[in-house]
């Protein structure tokens, strides 16, 4: 069963500096009809104006990840850790017993452009840790690259959840699959051009929960496409 969240019927933050666009409920935004899916609590496509960005805030337990679509921004957190990214980088942030962060837009020109997904780790209280890595365009292009799972495999990032997350970039017919072993379920997020998932069209900001499948077939249909599957306990 495939059920799909359209962009249009996402929940929206405006602000001078900001347009987030929540797939689920946050902040300001509640839908008890869509408080996430499985362990999966918050997909939020954010727009940040140059010179701007989310001043230091705080979180508890919670795996916070941020995928960069376009332009730079610069994280700073309690741990110590400052660092910036770009286009390809996916940053991972247990926030665990508490950490404190600040992700900051330091072009004076472009603006920046990332998803920020939330996701309910395995226990409470973990020790707050940051992790970043750099996934190609090439590295993901017809392919499902894994850019985040529990054991770390394959060069990809290490979430405190039984999850894994892969992202793909798909020219139109160009075609992934991925097998959904029982009891497995996914959600695809469309975070540029358009696909079809097993023959149903999703567009850029459209999101589709999976249960009860055995197998997703992701193919490329207009423009060139990004796509996060994440494959859920």
């Amino acid at each position: 069963m495939i059920s799909i969240r359209r962009s249009s019927e996402r929940g929206l933050t405006r602000l001078n500096w900001l347009d987030s666009r929540h797939s689920f409920s946050f902040g300001d935004y509640y839908d008890p009809q869509n408080m996430g899916f499985r362990s999966l609590r918050v997909i939020n496509d954010d727009r940040v104006a140059p010179a701007s960005g989310f001043g230091m805030h705080g979180h508890r337990d919670m795996e916070i990840i941020t995928y960069v679509l376009s332009g730079t921004l610069a994280h700073s957190d309690s741990t110590g850790t400052g660092s910036g990214l770009k286009r390809g980088d996916v940053q991972r942030m247990s926030a665990g017993s508490g950490i404190r962060h600040s992700e900051f837009n330091d072009s004076q020109q472009e603006p920046a452009h990332f998803l920020q997904i939330w996701v309910v780790p395995e226990r409470e209280g973990l020790r707050p840790t940051y992790e970043q890595q750099h996934f190609s365009d090439q590295d993901r292009q017809a392919k499902l690259r894994l850019i985040a799972a529990h054991d770390g495999r394959d060069r990809s990032l290490t979430i405190h959840q039984d999850v894994d997350l892969f992202a793909t970039l798909l020219a139109p017919n160009e075609r992934v699959t991925h097998p959904l072993r029982p009891g497995r379920h996914a959600w695809i997020q469309v975070a540029d051009g358009a696909v079809t998932v097993n023959g149903h069209l999703l567009q850029a900001g459209d999101g589709a929960s999976v249960s009860d499948e055995s197998l997703l077939e992701i193919v490329g249909t207009k423009g060139d496409a990004e796509i996060l599957v994440f494959d859920l306990a």
